[in-house]
């Protein structure tokens, strides 16, 4: 399980990207525009693609590995 560790770290940054985004929330201005960290949510969907990608990779990779021996 520890070879997973290092492709799962994205995952968790997502999760904490997602999380962060509905923590910080979102307001409307004076003005009447909406304040909000929009920006979090396409750097967790980044992540997530990456780590489940990446963890997919590493998987099929071992899988292979094993059956060549």
């Amino acid at each position: 399980m520890k070879k997973y560790a290092l492709p799962l770290l994205p995952i968790i940054l997502a999760a904490l990207s997602f999380l962060t985004f509905n923590l910080i929330g979102s307001r409307v201005a004076i003005d009447g525009t909406l304040q909000e960290p929009f920006f979090l949510i396409p750097i967790g969907f980044m992540f997530l693609f990456i780590g489940i990608i990446w963890t997919a990779l590493r998987f099929i990779m071992n899988k292979n590995q094993k059956v060549n021996i």
